[in-house]
């Protein structure tokens, strides 16, 4: 029996709509529209149960899943969304014991998700240039205690003399010209490992994928995944007027070797 500890998360759930995360302490009161919500009553209660209000409402205290935590994040920018992460995972092979190489922090919601995957054996390595955004990041891959499994680095890759790190299972490139960083990216993964980028339109997804070309990546496919939900309720079920449309278009690659120095060695000895 899992129960609600002082300092525990819970997920304090009213609604699809009406739900709040909180870091339990005994002193701590919670002021929402349906009433008051006492930690010290969560205390001690098993997770799943329901807690009643000043005002006769009832929230069920859930424990939070890494679900929770991104959607509830502090956003210094864009993140990438649920509806993504999981094809992410799926495609890219992700498992416990890999290295990720993370180039664009931004909020820290994928790095959250990546580290949740490859631990306890696996690490990501993320980069940024932006101290502030740094900062909202660090403070949320904490809220999900994630640190132990992520470690953050300010460096501009567009611009390192050499690589920080080699023979990586994934390269995840979250930036405005993604394209940049490809050859580094290339550096640091070993054959056949994969590349990402998540790209907010389609003219920086073709220069991506024009350079992955260039670069000899092979295995390359472009995406974008739209999530509509469903109200289900006897008697008429129907498809909910409210849904996450397009967020992100996402490309993935793998490294391979096209053998493009052979031929040019072949050349040079007929000349």
């Amino acid at each position: 029996m899992s129960k609600i500890k002082q300092n525990s998360y819970v997920l304090f759930f009213y609604n699809n709509t009406k739900k709040w995360l909180s870091k339990i302490s005994k002193d701590n009161v919670l002021h929402t529209h349906i009433g008051v919500i006492r930690h010290a009553d969560a205390i001690g209660k098993e997770f799943g149960s329901r807690l009643v209000t000043n005002k006769d409402k009832y929230v069920y205290m859930l424990e939070p899943t890494i679900h929770d935590f991104i959607m509830k994040i502090q956003h210094g920018t864009q993140i990438v969304y649920p509806k993504d992460l999981g094809y992410i995972a799926s495609r890219t092979g992700l498992k416990n014991g890999q290295i990720v190489v993370e180039i664009g922090t931004g909020s820290g919601a994928l790095s959250i998700f990546v580290a949740s995957i490859v631990k306890p054996r696996g690490h990501v390595y993320t980069f940024d240039v932006n101290s502030e955004f740094m900062k909202i990041a660090e403070k949320n891959i904490k809220k999900a205690d994630m640190q132990k499994y992520v470690t953050m680095k300010k460096l501009d890759l567009k611009h390192a003399k050499k690589v920080p790190i080699s023979d990586v299972d994934l390269v995840v490139i979250d930036l405005g010209d993604p394209w940049t960083v490809i050859p580094t990216a290339r550096k640091m993964l070993k054959g056949s490992g994969a590349i990402l980028a998540v790209c907010p339109t389609m003219n920086q997804l073709e220069k991506f994928v024009s350079s992955l070309v260039q670069n000899e990546f092979t295995d390359i496919e472009c995406t974008e995944h739209i999530l509509r939900t469903i109200e289900a309720r006897e008697g008429k079920t129907r498809h909910s007027f409210q849904g996450i449309g397009h967020t992100a278009y996402l490309s993935f690659a793998r490294k391979a070797f096209f053998g493009k120095d052979k031929r040019k060695k072949k050349s040079k000895r007929k000349s």
